[in-house]
């Protein structure tokens, strides 16, 4: 359970960087994303650890994973502005 608990806060902190290294015009600060990609990789950790039992590691980093990755993609804004029209124009 330790290994798969640090196994995931190292694949969350990379996804972190890795998402904030690639898109840092549209994430908010660095302090913000890579705390929310540990504790999502860790939740999801958790939750896959719960639904499986001790199935493998494998099962598990994967959740992680996906969880974390589904953490980080809430906090994307939109690429551009979108314009909007008055209903008089």
């Amino acid at each position: 359970m330790l290994l798969e608990a640090l196994s995931a806060t190292i694949l969350g902190l990379a996804l972190a960087w890795a998402a904030a290294h690639r898109l840092p015009h549209r994430l908010p600060a660095r302090v913000l994303v890579l705390p929310t990609g540990i504790a999502g990789a860790l939740f999801g950790a958790f939750v896959t650890h719960t639904a499986l039992g001790a199935g493998g590691l494998l099962p598990v980093l994967i959740g992680s994973a996906a969880i974390s990755a589904a953490s980080l993609s809430l906090l994307l804004r939109p690429a551009r502005r979108l314009r909007r029209r008055s209903a008089t124009a």
